[in-house]
């Protein structure tokens, strides 16, 4: 499966709770519907937060890539509702 390339690249590496969701928090909110965020993160607390953060917000979760400690994110922004 092909990735889309990404609008934006959030790196939250070396940052822990709650920086890397209130960051993902923030550049979504600048975001139009339809772009994609890479978010690259390694806090582990991401697994269950950044799932969490996109169901309150709507957001769609296109992929999850983990390698060496580090947690790749494709989110899609979706329409504001």
């Amino acid at each position: 499966m092909a990735l889309e390339l990404a609008d934006v690249t959030l790196d939250v590496l070396g940052f822990h709770c709650p920086v890397p969701v209130h960051e993902t928090k923030r550049i979504l909110a600048t975001m139009s519907p339809g772009e994609i965020v890479l978010v690259m993160a390694d806090d582990p607390e991401t697994k269950m937060d950044i799932p969490a953060l996109l169901n309150r917000s709507g957001d769609s979760l296109l992929g999850v890539e983990e390698e060496a400690g580090e947690y790749h994110y494709r989110i899609r922004k979706e329409a504001n509702e």
